[in-house]
């Protein structure tokens, strides 16, 4: 899953990053209204989460504009406004969802899933090709009905592999919705992870699922 975090307090902003980072989230961060709407209207996004008081474009005009260009990634509100009046103004203006600063990180983790699966709720929170099974949910992955225990970056890599299958990724693709805009792409990273996951995938088995297409990146197929 990919964040748009769109924060102007730069403390703020790396604590939220590294805490989602950690649940294996990709983060991108945009210091400014205008940033995060330059952001948010050319990438793909599975939420964005914004302050409203932001320098050059404030987040309510941010949520407005995003909304008007037909983007439906859920919006959660994080901050210091409080009052009844500020919530109502933000969800008029397109937020799904409305958190005050000081706030418990559990709490916009919640939140966030929350969102999550009211965008998925049409689509099944366990993902399977062949005898490879995937729950969204409790992160738990089985092959042949044989738990294997992921990190939250594999977890995150064989999701977008799975929910890919059949077709080729290539490692910008990969680089995009696993890691985040800062990706060193000189790096050979995506190809250690894809091995890490070969490893605990594919070994033991008669049957491979992940290949390589080379010239051109991987693809997941039984």
């Amino acid at each position: 899953m990919r964040i748009l975090f769109v924060e102007d307090e730069r403390k703020i902003a790396d604590f939220i990053k590294r805490g989602l980072k950690e649940e294996g989230y990709a983060v991108d961060i945009a210091g400014d209204g205008e940033e995060g709407y330059f952001l948010g209207s050319s990438n793909e996004y599975d939420a964005i989460i914004l302050d409203l008081m932001l320098p050059k474009l404030d987040g309510v005009s941010l949520c407005k504009k995003l909304r008007a260009d037909k983007i439906t990634t859920p919006i959660i509100i994080l901050t210091a406004k409080d009052s009844l009046k500020d919530k109502v103004i933000g969800l008029d203006a397109g937020a799904d969802d409305y958190l005050t600063k000081p706030f418990a990180f559990e709490e916009l983790l919640a939140r966030l899933r929350a969102g999550l699966r009211k965008a998925s709720a049409h689509l099944s929170h366990e993902l399977t090709v062949a005898d490879l099974r995937m729950d969204l949910l409790s992160h738990k992955v089985t092959r042949a009905g044989k738990e294997i225990v992921l990190t939250s970056k594999e977890f995150a890599l064989m999701e977008y592999f799975i929910r890919n299958a059949g077709r080729i990724v290539t490692r910008t693709m990969i680089s995009e919705h696993v890691w985040d805009i800062n990706f060193d792409t000189d790096t050979n990273v995506i190809d250690v992870y894809v091995n890490y996951l070969r490893r605990k995938i594919d070994a033991g088995h008669k049957t491979k699922l992940i290949h390589t297409v080379r010239g051109c990146g991987y693809t997941l197929k039984k």
